[in-house]
């Protein structure tokens, strides 16, 4: 006998939302996709804004986000898909902290909420409707939240790290104009 309740279904939708925007950005960054600039375009924006190589970190956040996204919406290894959509969302978020909170100003807000709700999937489970739950939960074990949390963070602390190096330096290489004329 199945039996769903509202938690199962609450967790279906958020994972149907969350996952349909995340891997909607995700197309838009890998294949143009929605408005994006595909691979070329989000490769040049990326060298621009200190993620490089340019595609490969495009490469790597449409994967994350494309991937993650489909994954939290099939609720298929919930934990890998997850922390992936969560790192990526770190990197999106560590680009737009400058600006502030607020997603209207062009701050962190969006890509945090994004990143909070793809983690609090990822521990929490997908529920009973779920291809994780059809499948025996083969790929959704209690270890693998902590082991892809893991992952993810270390991956992510360094390509965030790398980047906030690289600005700092050509900052620092920058001359203020001393004496106007």
């Amino acid at each position: 006998m199945n039996c769903y309740d509202r938690r199962d279904l609450g967790l279906l939708l958020l994972r149907l939302g969350t996952g349909g925007v995340l891997a909607a950005h995700g197309a838009q960054k890998l294949l143009g996709w929605f408005g994006g600039g595909g691979i070329e375009g989000t490769g040049k924006f990326m060298e621009s804004v200190g993620y490089r190589p340019g595609k490969a970190s495009a490469m790597a956040a449409g994967l994350a986000e494309a991937g993650g996204g489909l994954l939290l919406a099939l609720g298929l290894a919930t934990p890998a898909a997850g922390a992936a959509a969560a790192g990526a969302m770190a990197g999106a978020a560590a680009l737009h902290a400058p600006n502030g909170f607020f997603a209207q100003e062009g701050g962190y807000e969006y890509a945090v909420s994004l990143g909070l709700t793809s983690a609090s999937l990822a521990v929490t489970g997908p529920g009973r409707l779920s291809v994780d739950h059809a499948f025996g939960h083969a790929v959704n074990r209690g270890w693998m939240v902590p082991a892809a949390f893991a992952t993810v963070g270390a991956v992510t602390s360094v390509v965030v790290g790398a980047r906030i190096k690289r600005l700092r330096k050509e900052r620092e290489g920058e001359q203020q104009v001393l004496f106007e004329e």
